[in-house]
């Protein structure tokens, strides 16, 4: 979707066309770009903070705490910056791309639990266990799945595909047709956000499929709402199968 408030005569014509650099006065990264930075290194940062407390001593079962507030925390900040969202103003998906988006995020979830052998993933996780004493937290569970189904991709699609993904395009990213981003400016996010997570292959794969639903239905609602289904499931198929490492 593309914004109107910039000016025309700075819109791209095409994949490796009017590339030009940012004038001299402009920022390097706009109001728009932190808006969809800040909530993604929020949530990095967490994650190094809960790896930092671990090496000092804390036990897994005591920081899974941290989850909620690294959740809330983001959702706080896509709540400040909600206006800078103006791709996520409105639905615009029609039904056909509701229903291929939910295929593909039920694809991406077969997958992400298949693509496990070891040259597919970068070392190893223990995962999230909501357990205490053998019993299973719900609460602990509601919290984590609410937090990767509904926080996550709403976090992660604006950084990866509404920002990084039109901004190696071309820096004034938001007049960025989705439909026009070439193969290079495609291929680097998806490759980054692979390897952002353990099963790195499967990542990658993701990352392409929620891409190529980007691309093709020029709506950010579309990876948001595959993600989202991949993540929900996969919260539910870990507490049935007690597969804990897979979060």
């Amino acid at each position: 979707m593309i914004d109107n408030d910039e000016s025309r005569s700075a819109r791209p014509a095409g994949p490796g066309a009017g590339t030009a650099a940012p004038a001299a006065d402009e920022p390097f990264l706009t109001r728009a770009a932190w808006a969809r930075i800040l909530p993604f290194g929020t949530y990095i940062l967490f994650m190094v903070i809960g790896d930092l407390l671990e090496r000092m001593g804390m036990s897994r079962a005591d920081l899974r705490w941290l989850y909620p507030v690294q959740a809330g925390a983001v959702l706080a900040l896509l709540a400040v910056f909600w206006r800078q969202y103006d791709e996520l103003h409105r639905l615009g998906l029609r039904l056909s791309q509701t229903l291929v988006a939910i295929l593909v995020g039920v694809i991406v979830l077969v997958l992400w639990v298949n693509l496990t052998v070891p040259w597919m993933t970068l070392g190893s996780s223990p995962g999230y266990d909501p357990r205490t004493h053998g019993e299973i937290d719900w609460l602990m569970v509601t919290l984590r799945i609410a937090g990767a189904a509904l926080v996550v991709p709403v976090m992660e699609e604006l950084f990866w595909r509404s920002f990084l993904m039109r901004w190696v395009e071309h820096a004034n990213f938001r007049l960025v047709d989705p439909a026009r981003i070439g193969f290079k400016a495609f291929v680097i996010p998806c490759v980054l956000f692979g390897f952002e997570h353990t099963l790195w292959l499967a990542g990658i794969v993701a990352g392409v499929a929620y891409g190529v639903l980007y691309m093709r239905h020029r709506n950010l609602w579309s990876p948001i709402l595959a993600h989202s289904v991949t993540n929900g499931l996969l919260g539910v198929w870990v507490v049935y199968t007690g597969g804990w490492q897979f979060w």
